[in-house]
């Protein structure tokens, strides 16, 4: 066998095979950047079931004792129960029974803020929903 055409096979494989290696390092690019925008949905979608899981009863649920209820839905619930009636936090509190020390009054007050922003509670007035 003549060396120069050995020399000119072996070349020929390595130009192919740095031109498949080519091909794999862009497919690897492609699905990297879907693999990101993927991931990415699935945390979008894992947040949006937790929220609306926080606001909305489980289907069947009705049947549950009310301590069940998380507390964004002891919230509206409130607000659904007593729909000409506006709050203050505090007076939320009392209504829900809750202690009203300032750390949970707080969360509550943070609480109200998200369902404004979401729209399911509306603000008549400053310190009020």
């Amino acid at each position: 066998m003549n060396i120069t055409k050995l020399l000119a096979g072996l070349q020929a494989q390595h130009d192919e095979t740095a031109a498949r290696a080519g091909e794999l390092s862009h497919q690897i690019a492609q699905l990297t950047a879907a693999l990101t925008e993927t991931e990415a949905r699935l945390a979008d979608l894992a947040t949006a079931r937790k929220v609306i899981a926080e606001l909305a009863p489980a289907a069947g649920s009705e049947s549950e004792p009310p301590e069940t209820n998380t507390a964004y839905q002891a919230i509206v619930n409130a607000f659904n129960q007593h729909p000409d009636q506006q709050f203050r936090t505090r007076e939320l509190y009392e209504l829900l029974d809750l202690p009203t020390n300032e750390v949970s009054v707080n969360v509550t007050r943070a609480r109200l803020g998200r369902l404004l922003r979401q729209s399911f509670l509306t603000q008549p007035g400053r310190g009020r929903c």
